[in-house]
């Protein structure tokens, strides 16, 4: 199964050409997804490689590497019908409320397998599922919170560039905020919790936001 588009196999020297290009872009420019997806690929194999071990020893991880699911519209739009206390809602009223399309992932073209693919596809698209969960804004401070929780989770290089990039460009308000509040929350929050990659989260859509974020050990952000 191909994820996303066609993949490009890079030497050595072509690899670290793009990180290092990748890395400068996605400073200057953070919003630049294809930026971000590229270094996470380009620096994150041997990550990529560790959650997938991880996910074949889990039940509901081998499942998903078995069935694939993609967190696309055709796949995942049943969440907007769910009850308003359940999961599937509250993921449907963040990407509703945003005007967010599970469908804007870019695809995966780094990765050498197509395994390693899907699990680098996978991190990628369960990315506002954890937004979700831990009760995350889509702004600067929320997305470099969510990076600390990525960053130990799966120890990917491209989080911690990330938090670093983020947190520079933090005013002097921002800054006292995040140092004092979120990123010690979020490093408790990132150990505490199960491991979020072997997390079937689709066939948990129709059940309590807070009994899954109990089940899970997820503790939401504090407010802003």
């Amino acid at each position: 199964m191909m994820i996303g588009g066609a993949r490009v196999r890079l030497n050595v020297w072509q690899q670290a050409a793009v990180a290092m290009g990748s890395a400068i872009g996605a400073l200057m420019d953070p919003r630049r997804a294809d930026l971000i997806a590229a270094l996470g690929e380009t620096t994150g194999k041997p990550a990529f490689e560790r959650v997938l071990e991880r996910m074949k020893k889990s039940p509901e991880g081998h499942a998903i590497l078995l069935e694939r699911p993609r967190v696309i519209s055709a796949r995942v739009g049943h969440a907007w019908d769910m009850p308003a206390n359940t999961f599937g809602a509250a993921y449907a009223k963040f990407m509703g409320s945003r005007n967010f399309s599970p469908d804007d992932r870019p695809p995966v073209r780094f990765m050498e397998t197509d395994e390693l693919a899907y699990v680098a596809m996978r991190a990628r698209e369960v990315h506002d599922f954890w937004h979700t969960l831990f009760n995350l804004p889509t702004n600067l401070i929320g997305e470099s919170a969510l990076k600390v929780i990525e960053f130990e989770q799966m120890l990917l290089p491209m989080c911690l560039l990330s938090v670093i990039g983020g947190t520079a460009r933090f005013s002097e308000k921002q800054r006292a905020l995040f140092f004092q509040h979120y990123l010690p929350w979020a490093t408790r929050a990132g150990i505490r919790c199960t491991d979020l990659m072997c997390i079937y989260y689709e066939q948990h859509f129709h059940e309590d936001l807070d009994d899954v974020r109990r089940k899970w050990g997820i503790v939401p952000a504090p407010p802003q």
